[in-house]
């Protein structure tokens, strides 16, 4: 039985949308697609068809990993205590080096984005951040050399 994976309440719909999407839309486009290429010949030298068959394989792939995700999906409940960055919080931190700010959401590591300012609560950044309030600063060991970070606010 694979280790259970923590993700959000968010994370969760998510996933589930994810795979009725690909179910349905997903695998209809895909018989379109496999029964146009059926429709220019000789399957044999027909490129498109293995093409189109060979991204149906792909399709099943994912539907199935996404299905083992679900299954082995343990959602945890923001059970922080108030004002103290956990697993689903979400924190504003100021980057003291360059000044940067950010919104980063400490989530599961398959639900991370970094562009959406989604987290991977496994990161070293994130790592650091659990248990800091608004105030303090944490400091990160990164390839580039460390980092130091102030939490601004946390939700």
């Amino acid at each position: 039985m694979p280790e259970p994976e923590r993700i959000t309440a968010e994370g969760l719909i998510a996933l589930r949308e994810e795979i009725q999407r690909l179910e349905t839309d997903g695998r209809a486009e895909m018989a379109e697609r496999i029964k146009a290429a059926r429709e220019l010949g000789d399957l044999k030298e027909n490129a498109e068809y293995h093409i189109a068959k060979e991204d149906q394989a792909h399709l099943e792939t994912k539907i199935q990993r996404l299905n083992q995700r679900l299954r082995a999906a343990r959602v945890v409940d923001e059970d922080n205590a108030p004002g103290v960055v956990g697993f689903g919080s979400t924190v504003a931190v100021v980057d003291e080096t360059t000044g940067r700010a950010m919104d980063l959401m400490l989530v599961g590591p398959t639900e991370a984005d970094l562009k959406s300012g989604r987290l991977s609560f496994e990161s070293p950044v994130a790592q650091a951040l659990i248990g800091a309030r608004a105030g303090d600063t944490v400091t990160v060991a990164t390839p580039g050399g460390e980092r130091c970070y102030r939490v601004e606010r946390v939700t």
